[in-house]
């Protein structure tokens, strides 16, 4: 299943023990009524902001019995008891527990407890219980009332005054403002309970939904037959506001009045779910604001779902045919809130995990099917998602966290056979990047041996560039929209299994100034929707540009200001110092062991580039910590690179790999460099730097794996560039066979003249002398005017007498003298007019076969 359950609270584990052990439920009868009566009579109503569960029970007289789980302690606390047999429909109590909320039904008949009868009577109550003293009732009335405290932030000091906010099924919302003191000590009390304060919040609804982490309360008020969508935030300085309203094109038909998240709704679930329209709201820290719709439903031989992804502008309507016709299902389809996805979920149909940070593509989505063995987790009692990825289980009371399973998407990721599976289960595995157990390494592995897998999109491309927007996008979550979130810009090919609508939405006017916290984070979605075009997100054409320039010019001799270059190698140095630090083990694969100028440019420009384009964007954070965020992100992309290729290096061997050119191509050889040249093409594509020293590496591996002509023709095609590091090597470690005399030469023709120089010099080859003295003739004869001259040679002066030869080498070496120095090259002895003779005698003897 691609979903993890963990029990976070178990009603029958955590509550009952405690119970009995404690004799609460009654000291009369025996313990096994006194089991069966609390056991069938106990359930979850209502969980609180700080994340403590209130639950109800019937002790031996059917007295209802209100109990507080403290999810910080795990301990029990009885709150109160009702002496007289009702039925609890919701109970709510303040952050202090020193004053209980509670709305229950009375019975009209006495003993009759199966059915509430029509005539029955609502009691909403107001309970000192610090300790138990006064019972205030605030409500009698024949509809049902639930209730809820509004809790203050945690690090606010705590007020005198507590708020309780009380939702009718007459329609209406009303805040009670209740005043509380403290006499006797640490008794507390209301004060002047008979008249409490209120304000009406909201009427003449029909949907509503309570945000408790965050205090917020959404709710749907029909107008003209259509759906307005109203969202009030209350604040902790005991004020709320009215943040936005919207209207939604949804129906609503079959809906006469639904609450979710005021606790469990006794009245409302033992009507069939299938029969209403579900609808609920989902927020996360990053802005992100969607409404989760989908229609009643008449049949399930086709369902339907709608997301509005208020602060992208659009709705994506899905239409499924489930798969297995003849599975029965009882429950309408569930929305579960994940944090950066939300999961539709049709028991024994599918699991639809929907990307709600980055939406705009479907292949970003993972789609499972019955086929895909998902169906099997979670429970088919009804859930209801609760902040913090939360699931609470109304019937057996049991509360869930719900997290993406990762070790079920690293199985699906192996036997996925479609490319939209695999993109969309690499960025569900991805996601968990800061959960423990992540198998980043497993997903390497699984990467390295599936390069050519996938052709609607390049697997490594899409790795790097998800992996590294994962790895510093929790840090701050600002950098969502100015970083690249996947390589793949656009997806036409369908889902199998789904059909797609998008239309566009007029986006929510957020109707408060001066906005904090979750607002100001939507506020700035919205505004980035609404005119930013082109989108924001990062690239580096600036940098493949400005390269290219640098390479150029020094090709050419043309030189940048040295403080400008000089800058740029100090970003590399910082990156590998950087990477350093992140390598705890040694590495098999030998990188990072020599300068390669023209990576470090690279490296370099790319955290110039990304600095300032994160700098520019990101005014309130600090510049420290944007710079380390740009460090850490290359750094990133370089240690993936490496970690692909040592994961496939050690599927062979656990021996280092070395740099030698005496031995042939082994298997290990072979897919490395295969790997590598899949690399270098998806890096070269997004212009990405590649660690230093990859590039001599790769001409290594080509030379043990390649046949000349190949190696030939991969040097022209640019898919291996001749490092001094690599030619170098070459020379010194291949004996002069005739094969490798002409694979030599090969090389050294094609090497740019500075590095061609240096190269001949270390092979002691009459082809290298050769070239050596052309070059050397070339310099001398560069500038050369011809002058009148004596045409008497002293042949006295040659070895051989070859009056072309002797009257070549005499204007050779006048110009010498005139110039008074001798070309040579760094780091070697200097060329003459000798060595060029001495050459030119030996090459013709070669020739004449002498």
């Amino acid at each position: 299943m691609a979903l993890r359950l963990v029990t976070h609270f178990d009603v029958q584990e955590d509550v009952l023990p405690s119970l009995l052990a404690q004799g609460v439920t009654s000291d009369e009868g025996d313990g096994a009524g006194v089991l069966e009566t609390t056991y069938g009579s106990l359930r979850v109503l209502n969980i609180e902001r700080n994340g403590n569960i209130i639950y109800t029970y019937k002790d031996t007289k059917g007295n209802p019995v209100f109990g507080l789980y403290d999810c910080q302690t795990r301990q029990n606390e009885h709150l109160y008891t009702f002496e007289k047999d009702m039925q609890a429909v919701g109970c709510s109590v303040n952050s202090e527990r020193t004053v209980l909320a509670a709305s229950l039904i009375q019975y009209t008949k006495e003993g009759v407890r199966s059915e509430l009868q029509p005539g029955s009577k609502c009691l909403t109550l107001l309970v000192e219980i610090h300790p138990v003293n006064n019972v205030k009732v605030l409500k009698a009335v024949d509809s049902c009332i639930w209730v809820q405290f509004l809790y203050p932030q945690t690090e606010s000091p705590r007020l005198p005054q507590n708020h309780l906010l009380l939702i009718s099924e007459e329609k209406y919302i009303e805040r009670f403002h209740i005043h509380i003191t403290r006499e006797d000590g640490d008794r507390v009390v209301i004060r002047n309970s008979s008249h409490l304060q209120r304000d009406r919040i909201a009427e003449d609804f029909v949907w509503a939904q309570w945000d408790m982490s965050e205090q917020r309360l959404y709710y749907i008020e029909l107008k003209e037959s259509r759906s307005i969508l109203k969202c009030i935030q209350f604040w902790a300085d005991e004020s709320f506001n009215l943040m936005f309203e919207m209207p939604l094109d949804i129906s609503l038909s079959g809906l006469r009045f639904k609450l979710v998240n005021f606790g469990y709704d006794y009245c409302q679930h033992r009507e069939k779910l299938s029969e209403q329209p579900c609808l609920c709201i989902f927020t996360n820290h990053t802005g992100s604001l969607c409404v989760c719709y989908s229609p009643k439903s008449d049949s399930w031989k086709e369902i339907t779902y709608s997301v509005f992804y208020l602060h992208k502008g659009y709705r994506k309507t899905f239409t499924v045919v489930p798969g297995s016709a003849d599975s029965q299902v009882t429950n309408n389809i569930t929305f579960l809130n994940l944090g950066y996805f939300v999961a539709v979920y049709a028991p024994g149909h599918f699991l639809h995990l929907l990307n709600i940070q980055h939406p705009d593509l479907i292949c970003h989505s993972l789609f499972l099917t019955g086929n895909s063995k998902m169906a099997a987790a979670l429970p088919l009692s009804p859930l209801q998602s609760l902040p913090g990825s939360l699931i609470l289980d109304c019937y057996s009371g049991k509360v869930y966290r719900a997290t993406l399973d990762q070790s079920y998407l690293m199985q699906f990721l192996w036997t996925a056979r479609l490319d939209c599976e695999k993109m969309a289960a690499l960025h569900c595995t991805l996601s968990c990047g800061r959960d423990p157990g992540f198998p980043e390494e497993q997903i390497i592995q699984w990467i390295s041996e599936h390069v050519s897998a996938c052709h609607s999109f390049d697997l490594i491309q899409e790795f790097l560039v998800a992996s590294c927007y994962w790895s510093v996008f929790p840090e701050l979550d600002d950098t969502d929209m100015l970083l690249p979130y996947s390589s793949v810009l656009a997806w036409n090919a369908e889902i199998p299994g789904i059909k797609l609508v998008t239309e566009e939405l007029p986006l929510p006017l957020v109707k408060v100034y001066n906005l904090r916290g979750y607002w100001a984070k939507l506020n700035s979605n919205l505004e980035y929707v609404k005119y930013t075009k082109p989108h924001l997100h990062y690239h580096n054409n600036v940098v493949r540009r400005e390269w290219h320039n640098l390479i150029s010019e020094e090709r050419t001799g043309k030189r940048r200001s040295t403080m400008y270059v000089r800058n740029i190698l100090e970003n590399a140095v910082k990156v590998i110092s950087n990477m350093d630090m992140r390598t705890l083990e040694p590495r098999l694969i030998p990188l990072l062991q020599e300068e390669d100028r023209h990576q470090r440019l690279l490296m370099g420009l790319m955290v110039s580039e990304l600095r300032d384009h994160l700098l520019r964007h990101l005014q309130g954070v600090e510049k420290r910590k944007i710079e380390q965020m740009v460090l850490d992100y290359i750094s990133k992309l370089l240690d993936l690179i490496w970690c692909l290729l040592e994961t496939s290096w050690r599927k062979h061997t656990a021996r280092p790999l070395v740099l030698h050119l005496n031995n042939h191509g082994s298997a290990a050889d072979f897919e490395v460099f295969h790997l590598m040249t899949r690399i270098l093409d998806a890096a070269s594509s997004l212009c990405f730097p590649l660690p230093p020293g990859f590039h001599s590496l790769h001409t290594i591996l080509g030379v043990h794996c390649l046949p000349l002509y190949n190696l030939l023709h991969y040097i022209d095609n640019g898919v291996l560039l001749l490092t001094e590091t690599s030619v170098m090597r070459l020379m010194k470690d291949l004996d002069n066979s005739e094969k490798n005399e002409k694979l030599k030469f090969s090389i050294i023709v094609r090497l740019p003249p500075p590095i061609g120089q240096k190269v001949c010099r270390l092979w002691d080859h009459p082809m290298s002398s050769n070239i050596i003295s052309r070059n050397h003739v070339a310099r001398l004869l560069k500038n050369y005017k011809k002058e009148p001259r004596n045409s008497m040679i002293d042949k006295s002066s040659f070895p051989v007498e070859f009056l072309p030869l002797n009257y070549f080498i005499e204007i050779l070496m006048g110009l010498e003298s005139s110039n008074q120095a001798l070309y040579g090259f760094e780091g070697h002895d200097n060329v003459d007019a000798e060595f060029v003779e001495d050459a030119a005698l030996k090459h013709t003897t070669v020739l004449l076969g002498l």
